[in-house]
Formats: C-alpha cells, sequence, structure tokens
C-alpha cells in the first residue's frame, strides 16, 4: 500500500440500554470514519442519536454498521437467513440509521456489515449478493467495506458499486488473508504498540504478519479499531500515531 492517506473506523453505537460499551466520545477524536450500530446488534436509538450527534460534532463519516438480527449474540452468531429476507434486514438497518443521523445533522455514506454477516459474505455468494441487493436498491451512491478478494467485493464492483477494502488492526489473519476466528486463541490481538507497528508495516509495505508467521500482501482504503477491544481507545491512539508517523494523512473515504 503506496497511498498517501488512509481511513482509520471504528465500530461505534454499541451501547445499549443501561450497559455501556466503549468510549465513543475518545474514539471519535481520533477516527475518521464511525461504523456506526443500526439496533440488529447493538444500539438503542437514543444512544445512537447521541453517538451521531458526536459524530458530526468531530466531523466524522459516518456508516451503517448492518448485522444479522441477534442481540443476544452480539451479532457474531451465523444465520441462514433466506436472502430475501436479508436484503429486507439490511434495507431497514441502513434507513433507520439515516433517519438518525439526518436528525443528528449528518449523514450515511457507506455500509460496513459486522461479525458473522461480515465474515459469512467473504465467500458465501447467495448473502453476498443479498447485502449488494440492499444498498443498489436502497441508495447506489453508498460505498461497501469489507476484505479485500471477497465474494462480496466483487459483487459490489460488478454492480457499479464502490468497494472499499479493509484491514483489522486488532485482528489477527490466517495465511488465506480472512481473519482468525474469535473462538481461537490469539484471534484479537491486544498490545497497542505491537498493533501500531503492524499497521505501519501495512501503510509501507502493504504486507501483514499472518497467524503462522507468513507474511501476505493486504491492500486496504481502511484500517479498523475495534471500539469494543479492551483498551481500544490507546490503541487507536497508537495505530494513527504511527501511520501519521509514516507519512500518511487519516482522513474518511466518503465525506
Amino acid at each position: 500500500m503506496t497511498a498517501v492517506s488512509i481511513d482509520l473506523n471504528a465500530d461505534l453505537g454499541e451501547s445499549y440500554g443501561a450497559w455501556t460499551l466503549g468510549d465513543d466520545r475518545s474514539m471519535l477524536g481520533l477516527v475518521s470514519s464511525a461504523n456506526v450500530a443500526c439496533g440488529f446488534h447493538a444500539g438503542d436509538p437514543s444512544g445512537l442519536l447521541a453517538t451521531l450527534r458526536l459524530a458530526a460534532a468531530h466531523r466524522v463519516s459516518v456508516g451503517a454498521q448492518v448485522s444479522y438480527p441477534d442481540l443476544r449474540g452480539f451479532g457474531r452468531r451465523d444465520l441462514d437467513l433466506p436472502a430475501v429476507d436479508l436484503t429486507a434486514d439490511v434495507v431497514y438497518q441502513i434507513g433507520a440509521l439515516q433517519a438518525l443521523a439526518r436528525a443528528a445533522g449528518t449523514h450515511v455514506g457507506y455500509v460496513k456489515p459486522h461479525g458473522a454477516l461480515y465474515n459469512r459474505i467473504v465467500h458465501d455468494e447467495q448473502q453476498a449478493a443479498a447485502v449488494v441487493e440492499a444498498l443498489v436498491s436502497l441508495d447506489p451512491s453508498l460505498a461497501l467495506v469489507g476484505l479485500p478478494d471477497s465474494e462480496v467485493g466483487r459483487l459490489a464492483e460488478a454492480e457499479g458499486l464502490r468497494f472499499v477494502p479493509e484491514a483489522f488492526a486488532d485482528r489477527a489473519y490466517t495465511p488465506e488473508g480472512t481473519l482468525v476466528p474469535r473462538s481461537e486463541p490469539g484471534a484479537v490481538l491486544h498490545d497497542p504498540v505491537e498493533i501500531g507497528e503492524r499497521m505501519r508495516r501495512l501503510a509501507l509495505e502493504g504486507v501483514v504478519i499472518a497467524s503462522d508467521g507468513s507474511k501476505i500482501a493486504l491492500t486496504a482504503e481502511t484500517v479498523c479499531v475495534h471500539g469494543d477491544t479492551p483498551g481500544a481507545v490507546q490503541i487507536a491512539r497508537h495505530v494513527r500515531d504511527e501511520l501519521l508517523d509514516a507519512g500518511l494523512t487519516i482522513a474518511p473515504f466518503v465525506a
């Protein structure tokens, strides 16, 4: 990756009722894009509105983080939904966040699937097509974020959508370039210094070290730090500092 600028995103708006998850206010001072939950895996209307208002105040771009309908499992359980239902669910979630964003003085510029749905559409053509159909039917100007070399990326580009390849700062990679399942040891990284150095290397060389020690090429226009990861603010700060020190500008990929 030899870009002069890169986006830094985080999953936000994931608190629910009396339960607070993550530090949205601090993260919004560090990232350039916010993947905001849409109520299916996390987030309630008043909390989402508050996060969107903070994003607007920080001039951070907003994306709809759509999910399987799985509040209890935080969207991390794989569901075999019929394609027609998945398309409707994605349209519903984007529409809800668009309304809240409008009320907050901002707008939704992209879509990023969450959790099990994100990983499923890397390889599942039917479910990937259902997600792509949701954007095509609702608003083809929306960008779609996902893993490089994925089925959903191929289908999105075939339909004329803008596909934005993503790298994960705090997740381990398999030698095939996919994410190590969270059920496996070492899937989530926690050392802010190590994570920052990994992303610096990605920015300068376009590579990351996989879980088996091999070097894999990775193209990314945006880098994700999970807002619910312990120490997320410190991790995001280290990643941001390393990217800036590498000579890149932190900027959103959509206005």
